[in-house]
């Protein structure tokens, strides 16, 4: 089995870069995040014609997050339980989707930017990821046997060798000790970031901003994990990162994740 994650920044913009990646990479599931589209105008069509079921979980123009499947899309549950909501009038945003595709739990997730370390956004990020660490600590403490997938853009950089240039990120987002110990607790839930290990090289990226040449010049950040169960992590032989998906014109800023399942 193939599971990719991928932020896809538009998925009316990038639908077909999306329809070819599954029929390029072989994929049979595939966790989109960032679709920026409400339900009734994600762009279904062309997966059903390709051989793919389809979840989305959208509610407006921002945030939105999907599965599509050909090992089956099972249970279907938009956002997990107890998901911290955001705003002045509190809205439980589209950032989280998780579906049963060939006997594997995919989440599919968009973890809030956070901001400004000062922002209200900073402190609902760090709610929310330790209310998904809780509670997916939960699943496993419940069934230690579980397949369990927890992908997405993650908007958190654990290593200094994750930016390209840590100073530039002093007094900012994505580095601070706080996130980096909201993102490593899930390894303390019995987790195992699946990317890392597979793909270990320092300045290995998943995204690069589309300003100021970022991606000529190789200063990207990386991101985009996937954080398995440990009976699910006795199932992965290999991890791609599908770093030309950025490259040509309208790319997304971030790139495809893929994992490798055997069974």
């Amino acid at each position: 089995m193939r599971i990719a994650t991928w932020n896809i920044n538009s998925v009316r913009t990038r639908v077909d870069r999306a329809i070819d990646l599954l029929a390029r990479e072989d994929l049979d599931v595939l966790a989109l995040q960032e679709t920026k589209v409400k339900d009734e105008m994600f762009p279904e069509a062309p997966f059903l014609a390709a051989g793919y079921e389809v979840a989305h979980h959208g509610i407006n123009q921002w945030n939105g997050v999907a599965i599509v499947s050909r090992v089956g899309l099972e249970d279907v549950e938009a956002t997990f339980p107890g998901q911290p909501p955001f705003g002045e009038e509190p809205v439980v945003e589209a950032r989280a989707l998780g579906a049963t595709c060939g006997g594997v739990r995919v989440w599919s997730l968009y973890i809030p930017n956070g901001r400004e370390l000062d922002h209200p956004h900073y402190a609902y990020k760090l709610e929310w990821l330790a209310r998904l660490q809780e509670v997916a600590g939960s699943w496993l403490g419940a069934d230690p046997a579980a397949q369990v997938a927890l992908v997405g853009d993650w908007n958190v950089a654990p290593l200094d060798t994750d930016v390209w240039d840590p100073a530039v990120f002093e007094g900012k987002t994505h580095l601070s000790p706080p996130e980096r110990a909201a993102f490593d607790a899930f390894a303390e839930a019995g987790f195992v970031e699946v990317s890392r290990e597979l793909v270990p090289g320092e300045h290995t990226y998943t995204y690069w901003d589309y300003q100021q040449l970022r991606f000529p010049r190789n200063e990207g950040m990386r991101i985009d994990f996937a954080y398995v169960s440990q009976a699910l992590r006795a199932r992965t032989t290999g991890v791609t990162i599908l770093r030309d998906e950025r490259k040509g014109k309208g790319a997304s800023d971030h790139v495809p994740v893929i994992l490798d399942i055997t069974g």
